[in-house]
């Protein structure tokens, strides 16, 4: 009995990880998702996310008893400082390009940079996992599962948002964007 308590409570704890580290891919999602994206690159953005989600906790996980504490705020520096360049990127493309399309809008790298940057954090809580004994798998599956869930979630209501907005949406998308890099710095 007292065993199958300590593995709900940890699916719980687990879970509530997975729904913290999720909610940047959320917000971020419904920054990005204002540019105007369509359902098939929802799709995508979601899977990629959740991947990520998925693979950076297993690389934390990895080298956690080595770098914890040394590239912990490293990787917080770099998601931030990603996230701001994306941000200006969009905030550029909204004023001075129109009509051209955004890096986000793209496949390839603007996905992988975007996937990057959003699961970040998935990486710097894989350090600490990997410095404690729990459930691996179960870990990373909530958290790729909460991580393009949550995406998919954040993408569809800035989809409906930008058509309220017209043209000034990927400017508000890319402000978005800007502040949650500036937090994550600061």
């Amino acid at each position: 009995m007292d065993l199958a308590l300590f593995h709900w409570g940890q699916f719980l704890t687990l879970l509530m990880i997975a729904l913290a580290l999720s909610m940047d891919a959320f917000s971020l999602g419904v920054g990005v998702g204002m540019i105007g994206i369509r359902l098939r690159e929802i799709l995508k953005v979601s899977v990629t996310i959740g991947l990520f989600h998925i693979a950076m906790p297993l690389v934390g996980i990895a080298v956690g008893g080595y770098l914890s504490d040394m590239i912990g705020d490293i990787a917080v520096f770099v998601g931030g400082t990603v996230l701001m360049g994306i941000g200006v990127h969009m905030i550029w493309n909204g004023f001075a390009n129109g009509d051209e399309k955004s890096m986000l809008r793209t496949k390839g790298f603007g996905l992988l940079l975007f996937a990057f940057s959003v699961s970040l954090d998935a990486l710097t809580v894989g350090f600490s996992f990997g410095l404690m004994e729990i459930n691996r798998f179960l870990a990373v599956t909530l958290f790729g599962i909460m991580g393009g869930t949550m995406s998919y979630c954040g993408l569809l209501i800035g989809r409906s948002m930008g058509g309220w907005l017209g043209e000034y949406s990927e400017v508000l998308g890319g402000l978005i964007l800007l502040g949650f890099g500036l937090k994550f710095i600061l």
